[in-house]
């Protein structure tokens, strides 16, 4: 990934679109628990086939299928644009069956892991530079995870697979050359075909608890393409906006409000080893906030100057 990234911008511009998407991350699992009878494969399907008319919506009146179109026409875009999708898809079929499974709480890990693996990314694919209170907070995590190795390990593949897959996606929308919402309605077109191979198998052969099973369901499966476009949109927005650390400093947002769901809502069980993991994270975070705040308050310094 050598192309060129656009140059820094203030992290106020995206913060907004970022409190926003990692915001209806944070509570989605409460949508989603609805839809716990529906196959995990068909939810998925279902999702990227309800949200691309509402993708083609948006870019009319933002005036953007020009771009949509000349994304498809570039190899290079098109490529990129491909293993995003995949990636995007293996994220969102692991979350969503670790929420059918009531694994909210690996769920929720593997996002509080994903801001430290966006630091790595950024340091080996866009050349940020890992200072040395980053480093101490990513190896913190990493002795964490060890943890879990030892205690969890029947969920850790859960929480290791959503922080590397969606830390790649975030990395890839970041540095392909096309806008937030042309590039996720290449995504979701790319991923079309075969979702709609999915969605006619279950409402064909499948055993009657998805799309047709009952005017709620259907609604709810419809409703996903909502739930998928709007923060994807939010966050690819975002990702252009801000550094790539810093947007990672607000995602904890998100797995925060996971945590309490699970823990307190739908009453998951804490391990003694997650809740070490948890402990050990927390406090990397703590470290990686401290570096990030210092960071940013001593360019405001040098911008007043």
């Amino acid at each position: 990934m050598t192309q060129p990234t656009a140059p820094a911008e203030s992290p106020q511009r995206g913060l907004p679109y970022a409190l926003a998407a990692y915001g209806i991350w944070g509570f989605v699992p409460l949508f989603f628990k609805l839809l716990e009878n529906v196959p995990p494969v068909e939810v998925l399907a279902q999702r990227i086939v309800w949200s691309l008319p509402l993708c083609f919506v948006i870019m009319m009146f933002r005036r953007q299928i020009g771009e949509y179109i000349a994304a498809l026409k570039d190899g290079r875009v098109l490529r990129l644009l491909l293993a995003s999708s995949l990636l995007i898809a293996l994220n969102w079929l692991v979350y969503i069956y670790a929420i059918f499974t009531d694994h909210v709480l690996a769920a929720s890990l593997g996002y509080y892991l994903n801001p430290l693996v966006n630091v790595l990314l950024g340091m080996v694919f866009l050349g940020e530079r890992l200072s040395r209170l980053q480093a101490v907070a990513v190896v913190i995590a990493a002795i964490g995870v060890a943890i879990l190795l030892a205690g969890a390990l029947d969920t850790l593949w859960i929480s290791l697979t959503l922080a590397l897959s969606f830390g790649t996606y975030g990395l890839i929308r970041k540095v392909v050359p096309v806008g937030s919402l042309p590039g996720l309605a290449v995504e979701t077109t790319l991923l079309l075909p075969l979702s709609v191979v999915v969605v006619g198998y279950y409402l064909w052969i499948g055993d009657g608890r998805g799309f047709g099973a009952d005017v709620e369901i259907s609604w709810l499966l419809a409703a996903a393409g909502v739930v998928t476009a709007v923060p994807l949109l939010l966050f690819a927005t975002a990702a252009r906006r801000m550094s790539y650390a810093a947007l990672g400093f607000v995602q904890y947002l998100a797995p925060t409000l996971q945590f309490l769901l699970g823990l307190f809502i739908f009453n998951e069980p804490l391990k003694p080893a997650q809740l070490f993991c948890f402990l050990l994270i927390w406090i990397s975070i703590a470290v990686f906030s401290f570096d990030m705040w210092r960071k940013m308050r001593a360019e405001r310094m040098v911008t007043v100057a």
